[in-house]
């Protein structure tokens, strides 16, 4: 566990973008849900649809971590039948809630695409997450397969986004973010957030 003044933490590694469990619990959020709610949905009717309860309620903490900061009207982005918006509002809140994603494309994905580099490789992984080492001394501490999980989840981040063909094959694409997410950030001040996701600007 990482302590309050590190720069980095491993909670990303639980899970991707998440788009259909993220929309449960976007619906929670909104409704205002109380804790008896909360655990009705997630172990009683079991909306995450999970094998255990420790599962679903450790996925739906995940999340609650990532869109609790937000606010009701990046709840209702979420939730938009549009898939591209709903990705493109989780992934501020992941990148909100996770500066090693943030870093990761500002410094490599970013970089990359402006160099004309149209890969990532295993190799680019290896090197940010040494650069995050000397910034962070708790990252040396991490096991090798919470580091190679961080990586997984990462690039399938990014696949699931947009920015990758696919989590396998690496190439990197720019995207353009949906007028309606861009209002949305503009309006909340995620004007950072916003540069880090325009890889292209």
């Amino acid at each position: 566990m990482s302590s309050k003044s590190s720069r980095y933490n491993a909670q990303i590694s639980a899970g991707s973008l998440l788009l259909k469990e993220s929309r449960e619990i976007a619906k929670l959020l909104l409704d205002q849900a109380d804790d008896t709610a909360w655990h009705r949905a997630l172990v009683v009717d079991n909306i995450l649809q999970k094998k255990s309860p420790s599962s679903a309620l450790r996925m739906a903490r995940l999340i609650r971590n990532r869109l609790e900061p937000m606010d009701k009207a990046h709840w209702l982005l979420v939730l938009d039948r549009d898939r591209v918006v709903a990705l493109q509002a989780l992934l501020l809140a992941t990148i909100n809630h996770s500066q090693m994603l943030n870093d990761f494309i500002q410094e490599v994905v970013r970089e990359h695409y402006r160099t004309f580099k149209q890969q990532l490789t295993l190799s680019d992984w290896c090197n940010f997450l040494e650069v995050c080492e000397n910034r962070d001394q708790a990252v040396a501490g991490w096991s090798e397969t919470t580091k190679k999980k961080l990586r997984q989840v990462i690039i399938r981040i990014l696949a699931e986004a947009g920015y990758l063909k696919s989590s396998r094959n690496l190439q990197i694409f720019p995207v353009a973010i949906h007028p309606r997410v861009r209002e949305y950030m503009l309006n909340h001040h995620y004007d950072e957030i916003l540069h880090c996701m325009e890889i292209d600007k």
